[in-house]
């Protein structure tokens, strides 16, 4: 205290959100949780070691979590910066005695928990979890001595700015592949090769001859993409220049609208009822924390923001149904769209939205058609080749997932991928010593996302 010029003359009241967490685990180790008699009356061995795994597991994300950010911290503290005001902080929790600590606790919550039964395991889950929140609160509730430039729409005036979030759709916010899931529908809902088709319905293939078709265009598309992509990356690496980049995409593009005509013409999306779709859309699983994050921009009403998703997908409804899922209706959706007679596919695409560069047409026009009275900042979250375009012309683009084409062909065209917790830190840095925070686009700089959670950490904050 003495180092940090703290003499202790002066009392101070214990932060709200400190006493919150203290409360918490006092409520826990007397055992009121989870109907647990208190400590006095605990009258078996049970019943002591069932209190004991509550009150760890109510412990445990604190010592975990201050062993993460001991190391995190640790890394990334320049040797040669000499004193630090968090430098006792950060040596204590990144210390190898401390790391062993947080994983002894670890170790004995499961060691306590092998013989409680799957109601109290529930209740431990929900006591980390309370515990978690508890501890964000409580570093959220910390005051800032200094601007800072997270979250993003810390600066954010509604009445000035217009936030901009633009997605890829496929892998970005699913699971799985979009083809795959109407493919599957068509084999499925497709008839029997005995099954007597009526002459007013759309001719479809049986489904065994779908499932056929479709496994050879699948195997063919992932060969020739991968054929495609070695014709256009250099073989050396080269300094960032984007124009390069959209020249050689354009391989791809004719690539991508070649395969979309080997589908049309092969009549595996024939016959495909629009209700069919619409029910797969609703129970499409999509990534964690997407459909959250998506809620809490368009929903907020301190936020002038609007989200726009770029999809290749070949029927814009399975999207519209996704996410009508999750009450989103405001997402506005650009893609593809199948033809229908009266409800059922006819087979065609209307082509929209097909390759990189009709993305990244699509990106463009929606930013000529904004108002000029407003500031935009614009967000791109995208996973693939077919995004790195957008990516890179958003003043912040954001890579999820670990696609290995994105990183050869992004690397040999000398993009940047940088970590984004790192790369805010940098950014931190650099606003604190008085050099430009704004975001801008072109800059060969992507940065890389491990969840959906993080990029709400970046953007909206916790």
């Amino acid at each position: 205290m003495q180092e940090w010029g703290l003499h202790g003359a002066k009392k101070a009241a214990i932060n709200s959100a400190a006493a919150k967490y203290i409360d918490f685990l006092l409520a826990t180790a007397s055992g009121k949780v989870g109907g647990v008699k208190g400590p006095g009356k605990l009258a078996t061995p049970f019943e002591k070691t069932k209190v004991a795994a509550y009150t760890l597991g109510a412990m445990t994300p604190c010592m975990r979590l201050y062993a993460f950010l001991g190391k995190e911290f640790k890394a990334l503290l320049d040797p040669n910066e000499g004193s630090h005001p968090y430098k006792k902080w950060i040596d204590n929790y990144s210390s190898d005695s401390f790391q062993a600590s947080a994983a002894q606790t670890e170790e004995l919550l499961d060691k306590l928990s092998v013989s409680l039964t799957g109601e109290e395991l529930d209740i431990i889950e929900k006591l980390y979890h309370q515990a978690m929140k508890l501890e964000i609160e409580f570093f959220s509730a910390q005051s800032l001595v200094q601007p800072t430039i997270v979250p993003l729409i810390k600066e954010h005036n509604p009445a000035k700015d217009h936030l901009m979030i633009f997605s890829d759709f496929d892998l970005t916010c699913t699971v799985v592949d979009s083809s795959a899931i109407l493919a599957e529908i068509a084999i499925v809902t497709a008839p029997k090769s005995d099954q007597h088709q009526s002459e007013n319905q759309i001719a479809r293939m049986s489904s065994a001859d779908l499932r056929n078709t479709w496994g050879l265009l699948s195997r063919q598309y992932t060969e020739e993409y991968e054929q495609c992509i070695e014709s256009f990356v250099p073989t050396e690496k080269v300094v960032f220049d984007y124009k390069s980049l959209h020249k050689a995409l354009e391989k791809l593009s004719d690539f991508e609208k070649k395969a979309n005509n080997r589908v049309t013409k092969s009549g595996v999306l024939k016959g495909l009822n629009i209700e069919d779709i619409k029910r797969a859309g609703e129970r499409l699983i999509l990534q964690d924390g997407c459909i959250n994050f998506f809620q809490k921009i368009v929903k907020s009403e301190n936020l002038n923001a609007i989200v726009h998703v770029l999809s290749y997908c070949w029927c814009g409804d399975l999207i519209r149904s996704a996410f009508s899922s999750g009450d989103l209706h405001e997402l506005n959706v650009h893609a593809n769209e199948f033809t229908f007679e009266e409800s059922i596919s006819t087979g065609d695409i209307v082509k929209k939205v097909e390759s990189p560069i009709d993305k990244v047409q699509s990106f463009k026009d929606i930013l000529k058609n904004c108002r000029d009275d407003r500031k935009n900042l614009t967000v791109y979250i995208g996973d693939s080749v077919g995004d790195i375009l957008c990516l890179l012309e958003a003043d912040i683009g954001i890579v999820i997932g670990s696609s290995s084409s994105l990183r050869r062909v992004g690397t040999q065209f000398g993009v940047s991928f940088v970590p984004l917790f790192p790369g805010l830190v940098k950014k931190q840095k650099e606003f604190i010593e008085g050099r430009s925070s704004n975001w801008k686009g072109l800059t060969g700089i992507l940065y890389t996302a491990s969840s959906w959670a993080e990029i709400h950490a970046f953007i909206l904050g916790y």
